[in-house]
C-alpha cells in the first residue's frame, strides 16, 4: 500500500468527466449516425447532471454543437480530442490520506496501439483535466486505461490478463510489475486477475479484454458479474469461466447479472452488459437495451445500491461503437483541492 488509494465509484463524487464525440468511427460515416452518437452521449450527460455536476470536454470546433445537445447545467472545457471514451483517456482520480486529489494519468496508446487508432491529442487530455481542476498528477509507465481496472476502495482490484499484459500494452512487464505499478499509483495490495474478457471486445474496436463490461464491485466485498446464460452464446463459457473464479475467492460474493435476452446485432454475437454502468452520487446510470432483460438488471442493481435511484439510458449505440455508459465517464471524488 501506499499513500494513495483510489476510492470506490459509489464513494461521494465532486463531478463526472466525459469527452464530447466528435471524429472518426465514433460519430459514423453518415450524418444519422453522427446524431446518433450525440444524443448518445448527451443524454448520459443530461442524466447524470441531475445528481451531480458533469464537465464535458469539447473540441473548440464542436462546442456550439455540444451545446445544443447537453443540457445548460453540464459544463464543457475545450481542449483537442481523437475520441469520446473518458474512462480510458482521461485521469484515474486517487486521494491521499488526508483527502488530497491527484491524477493518475496513465500510458494511453490507442487500446494497444490498435491499426484504427487515433491517440495523440487523447493521450494529452488527463493532463488537460488535471490542470483544469488544479489536480498534480502522478505520471505512470504503465499502459492502461481506466476501463481495464476496478476497485473496491479497500486494496482489491479486478483486471484481466489480455489488456495489463497483452499485446501491444506492457507484453514485456511480469505480473509482478504490474501489480508493484498498481500498488504504487491505486493503493491495492490484492489482485484479482481474469483471464479474459467478453467475445465481442476482442473484435476490431473492442478493448481486447477491459474488466469493467464483465465484473465489478458493488460494495467492498460484492462482485456483480456478467452472466450469459444462452449456451449458444460463446460468452456463455467466458461469464461460467469468471464466475467460477470469482467464487473461490475468500471473502467475495458473487451476484450474477443476466444478460440481455438478445444474442446478436448486424455485426454478430452482441457484448450487451448491464455490468457497464456507471454510479454517480444517488444514482445508477444504468445500460438499456430495450430488452427484457433491462427491468431484471434494474432490479438486481437496485437491491446491490441501496438508496440509489436506478436510472436506465439506451446504450446500444454506444456497444455498437466498442463500449457502454461506464466507458464514456469518470468520476472525479471528492477531495481536498490543492
Amino acid at each position: 500500500m501506499t499513500g494513495w488509494r483510489m476510492p470506490a465509484e459509489w464513494e461521494p463524487h465532486d463531478r463526472t468527466w466525459m469527452a464530447w464525440p466528435s471524429s472518426g468511427y465514433t460519430l459514423g460515416a453518415t450524418e444519422a449516425e453522427a446524431d446518433e452518437a450525440r444524443a448518445c452521449w448527451s443524454s448520459v450527460a443530461n442524466a447524470i447532471v441531475d445528481f451531480e455536476p458533469v464537465t464535458v470536454v469539447v473540441q473548440p470546433a464542436d462546442l456550439a454543437m455540444a451545446r445544443s445537445w447537453l443540457d445548460p447545467r453540464v459544463d464543457t472545457d475545450e481542449a483537442p480530442l481523437d475520441d469520446a471514451w473518458m474512462r480510458d483517456i482521461g485521469p484515474t482520480f486517487v486521494l491521499d490520506a488526508d483527502g488530497g486529489l491527484a491524477g493518475v494519468d496513465w500510458v494511453f496508446n490507442g487500446w494497444g496501439a490498435q491499426p484504427w487508432a487515433s491517440w495523440e491529442k487523447d493521450a494529452k487530455v488527463a493532463d488537460r483535466v488535471c490542470a483544469t481542476t488544479g489536480t498534480p498528477l502522478i505520471r505512470s509507465d504503465l499502459v492502461n486505461e481506466g476501463g481495464g481496472i476496478h476497485v473496491n476502495g479497500a486494496g482489491t482490484v479486478l483486471l484481466t490478463r489480455t489488456v495489463q499484459l497483452g499485446e501491444g500494452r506492457n507484453a514485456d512487464w511480469t505480473q509482478q510489475a504490474v501489480e508493484d505499478e498498481l500498488g504504487r499509483t491505486l493503493g491495492v495490495e490484492r489482485f484479482v486477475w481474469l483471464e479474459r474478457g467478453l467475445t465481442r471486445d476482442y473484435d476490431e474496436f473492442g478493448t481486447r479484454g477491459h474488466v469493467d463490461i464483465v465484473a465489478c464491485f458493488s460494495d467492498a466485498t460484492t462482485v456483480l458479474v456478467h452472466d450469459q446464460r444462452n449456451p449458444d452464446h460463446p460468452d456463455f463459457e467466458v461469464s461460467a469461466e469468471v464466475r467460477t473464479l470469482l467464487e473461490a475467492q475468500p471473502g467475495m460474493r458473487v451476484i450474477p447479472v443476466p444478460a440481455p435476452d438478445v444474442l446478436r446485432d448486424d455485426e454478430g454475437w452482441v457484448d450487451y452488459s448491464y455490468i457497464n454502468h456507471y454510479v454517480c452520487n444517488g444514482a445508477v446510470i444504468l445500460c438499456a437495451f430495450d430488452d427484457p432483460g433491462d427491468e431484471r438488471a434494474a432490479a438486481i442493481l437496485r437491491e446491490a445500491y441501496p438508496g440509489r435511484e436506478v436510472v436506465l439510458v439506451d446504450a446500444r449505440p454506444l456497444f455498437a461503437r466498442g463500449g457502454g455508459i461506464h466507458c464514456i465517464t469518470q468520476q472525479q471524488p471528492r477531495g481536498v483541492s490543492p
